[in-house]
């Protein structure tokens, strides 16, 4: 009884093991015949381009000029505002500070940089700080301006200087209507005098403290700079004798208009002895010019692919007209529509995904070229641009495709195989 169980069990496993083998065996076999399938119809796509290749080249060229287009606008799209807003920084401050009511005598160095904390080192691109002070050469009242010159030259490039800014102590740099009027170039030597208050046992005396300054620059930029001395916060000091205090500070900040409102209400409420004021006149300028930029380049985008669309479209639909016949005969020999829609739409998006490659490569050559001659400076590169170059070609293409396709799947066998 015991050995006629063991033989039971023994062919119970065998037949186990034998079942398992012919399913693993399928298996293999479907999977062997899946592959060949696939390689059979990438053989068949090639084979087509291949045989169609000049018409298929004018496709393949199509696709590549408006993936070219699509990466190259799209990635001047999304770099435009960086670009433009550094364009807009030639042209001075975009937010100014200035005391508040319960400022007493003016803003401290320790409230600006309390305003500039708010401000990232990335957005903000320069700070200039002003001391006004009412001073008189020869008796002739004029205003002298104690300031970071060197701050002043990154707010404000646009200052057209004659001769050079100062670097050194007892230099100034003169307006041009003040030059005119005191007759000064550059070189001559001006003496500034400047009025104190001095007090003496609980009574007031006026002082006066003067300085010699040499002219080392003029300046010319058709506003009221011209109608100021600019000196350094150093000479400032040394010539009121005290430590200034800023009436106000031009702020450059690379940001748009809504951030550069949140910046303004965040200082309004954290630094209660600033008050910041926007250049609306700046502000609002870029963000105009910026919003009609964008609509250009998604206007010409839209457009471009549009005109691909139809390129693509206009070939494969010759493409179906020449193989009619090929179309006929093998849907007389059984082929199904969805077989042949397959080997179209197969051909297309070949079609798309290279072009698609090629395009998201030539955009960004295209996009650092426009962006070096329009806006002088390099463009950042954006690798997600090309998974999404690569997917906009294979949907234009697809939907190029689609009627073409849709008209090979409507062939008539009996008709075509006639020569009708």
């Amino acid at each position: 009884m015991t050995d006629k169980r063991q033989t039971v069990g023994t062919a119970r496993t065998q037949g186990q093991a034998a079942e398992s083998a012919r399913t693993q065996g399928q298996a293999t076999g479907t999977a062997r015949t899946q592959a060949a399938r696939r390689a059979m119809y990438f053989r068949m796509i090639t084979a087509s381009f291949a045989r169609r290749f000049s018409r298929m080249v004018v496709a393949l060229l199509a696709i590549i000029v408006g993936a070219t287009v699509l990466s190259g606008l799209v990635t001047i799209y999304y770099d435009m505002p960086r670009q433009m807003g550094m364009q807009f920084r030639s042209y001075g401050a975009n937010m100014i500070l200035v005391p508040s009511d319960s400022a007493q005598g003016g803003m401290t160095r320790a409230d600006i940089d309390q305003a500039l904390a708010q401000v990232s080192n990335d957005e903000l691109v320069g700070v200039s700080t002003y001391h006004y002070e009412n001073c008189t050469i020869n008796a002739s009242p004029l205003v002298v301006a104690g300031a970071d010159l060197e701050a002043t030259r990154a707010t404000s490039p646009y200052w057209y200087v004659t001769g050079e800014w100062p670097d050194e102590p007892g230099e100034v740099l003169v307006g041009l209507v003040e030059a005119d009027f005191f007759s000064l170039e550059v070189g001559d030597t001006v003496t500034i005098t400047h009025t104190l208050v001095a007090s003496d046992d609980g009574r007031s005396a006026l002082e006066e403290s003067s300085v010699d300054f040499v002219v080392s620059g003029l300046l010319d930029t058709g506003g009221s700079e011209e109608e100021y001395f600019f000196i350094s916060n150093d000479d400032m000091a040394r010539l009121t004798q005290a430590e200034p205090s800023y009436n106000i500070a031009e702020l450059s900040i690379q940001a748009d208009a809504e951030r550069l409102e949140a910046l303004s209400e965040a200082i309004s409420q954290e630094v209660p002895n600033v008050t910041p004021q926007l250049v609306k006149r700046l502000t609002t300028s870029e963000t105009t010019v910026l919003t009609k930029l964008q609509a250009l380049v998604f206007l010409v985008t839209v457009v471009v692919l549009a005109l691909t669309m139809i390129c693509v479209a206009t070939t494969m639909t010759a493409v179906v007209t020449e193989r009619r016949r090929e179309i006929g005969l093998r849907k007389a020999l059984g082929a199904s529509d969805k077989s042949i829609v397959l080997e179209f739409m197969g051909e297309g998006l070949l079609q798309g995904a290279l072009g698609g490659l090629i395009g998201a490569g030539l955009g960004f050559g295209f996009a650092q070229l426009v962006s070096t001659n329009v806006f002088n400076s390099s463009i950042t590169f954006r690798p997600l641009l090309i998974p999404i170059t690569v997917l906009a070609a294979l949907v234009v293409t697809g939907l190029a495709c689609a009627l073409p396709v849709r008209n090979a799947t409507t062939v008539d066998p009996a008709l075509v195989l006639k020569g009708e």
